[in-house]
């Protein structure tokens, strides 16, 4: 078991440690980034900066124009684009983009793939995934799926309302998840300009990471193409768990990197500011919270890695990024509230990056599901008989 980065990880790591520090942190301040995320202006100058670095959609295959990373890859590249916060909308690896393109390149025709995909991963469109929905419709339990899909000649008429569908204000296209009548679901691809898609508002949310915020849409007797259904009819919710167990990992992934920004931050603070005839970092309060910080980091690192490994191992790791899931999110969230702590009234002013870390990560523990229904989740799997140790017995998990 050797976990020494290779040569090549070594230079990606670095090449996209230097890119975040030398022309992304410099813009996070800039006045295009809004309460509902960095602006189209914004996202594009930043995209347009990664690409002349060479790290432009570094997930995607490299058919696509993407750099082919593997898992174990990605966890390397997006920790140290996720140290600024405006570092994976630069990279074109932000949810809901990211995990978009990894669906669609296993699911996709050829034909929806230069249509939709590849405009995607070269950074010209953003899209949505809509499948939450108002009560009593889909959220956590996918299987209130309300959004309906009727055959009608050679379309599907769908009719619904989906809400919290993030970068739906500006999105080309959407992936919309919907009822047949059978009961199955199904994906359909469509432009957002299509006539039966109405934007209803874009929701005032905590977090201001995602261009396009996070929007209300209705869709009302929306004509999809029979041409347009992504993967085959009736498959919606398996194509989902594809979509989401390496979307689980890549948000730990993103969100540790602005983690360990703000221990970064805490840590150099302590390590300056004096209190009581000493520097912070040396008073045992301060000292233990920052032990823990580096506790909490590295064990969030081993779910990501070990899982992301699983992953390139061709496994479907349903259990183990549901695991990775609840860990990270709830490890990096005490590593950025001690870090709050640390810089005092610091931590709760614009003075540093650290409110809008906090305001970011606070989602991370409801996105992709709340740590309440994964655990619910593992639970059972124990019971069944599915334990966390199939994979240290050679065993390949379905």
């Amino acid at each position: 078991m050797d976990f020494s980065l290779s040569p090549s990880q070594l230079e990606l790591q670095g090449k996209v440690r230097r890119f975040i520090a030398d022309a992304v942190i410099p813009l996070e301040n800039d006045s295009r980034q809004t309460p509902h995320g960095p602006s189209e202006a914004l996202r594009r100058e930043l995209v347009e900066l990664a690409r002349a670095a060479g790290l432009l959609t570094p997930h995607a295959s490299r058919e696509m124009g993407g750099l082919g990373l593997s898992h174990v890859d990605k966890a390397i590249a997006f920790e140290e684009a996720g140290y600024s916060t405006l570092g994976p909308t630069a990279l074109n690896i932000h949810a809901p983009d990211e995990g978009n393109i990894h669906l669609m390149e296993v699911v996709a025709s050829e034909q929806q793939k230069e249509r939709w995909l590849r405009p995607l991963v070269q950074g010209h469109t953003r899209s949505c995934f809509a499948m939450t929905e108002p009560p009593p419709g889909a959220g956590a339990d996918p299987s209130l799926l309300a959004t309906t899909a009727v055959r009608d000649g050679d379309h599907y008429v769908i009719n619904g309302a989906k809400w919290f569908i993030t970068g739906a204000e500006g999105a080309s296209f959407a992936i919309i998840m919907a009822k047949m009548e059978d009961g199955s679901a199904t994906m359909f691809l469509s432009d957002m300009d299509r006539p039966g898609i109405e934007l209803v508002r874009t929701m005032d949310a905590l977090d201001t990471c995602f261009t396009g915020g996070h929007g209300v849409l209705r869709f009302d007797k929306l004509r999809v193409p029979a041409e347009d259904v992504l993967g085959e009819v009736g498959k919606g919710f398996r194509y989902a768990q594809v979509r989401l167990a390496p979307a689980r990992l890549t948000h730990c992934m993103r969100w540790l990197g602005q983690a360990r920004r703000a221990h970064d931050t805490a840590l150099d603070y302590a390590r300056r500011r004096q209190a009581f005839g000493r520097i912070l970092g040396e008073h045992e309060g301060v000292s233990f919270m920052l032990a823990d910080n580096e506790m909490d980091l590295h064990s969030a690192r081993l779910h990501i890695w070990h899982t992301a490994w699983l992953l390139d191992q061709g496994q479907r790791c349903n259990f183990e990024s549901s695991r990775a899931k609840v860990v990270c999110s709830e490890a990096e969230w005490r590593v950025v509230d001690r870090s709050v702590q640390i810089l005092g009234g610091q931590g709760v002013t614009h003075e540093t990056i650290l409110p809008r870390i906090f305001a970011d990560m606070r989602a991370f523990r409801i996105y992709d599901g709340p740590s309440e229904v994964h655990r619910y989740s593992l639970g059972k799997k124990l019971v069944a008989g599915r334990s966390g140790t199939a994979e240290s017995k050679g065993v390949n998990r379905q």
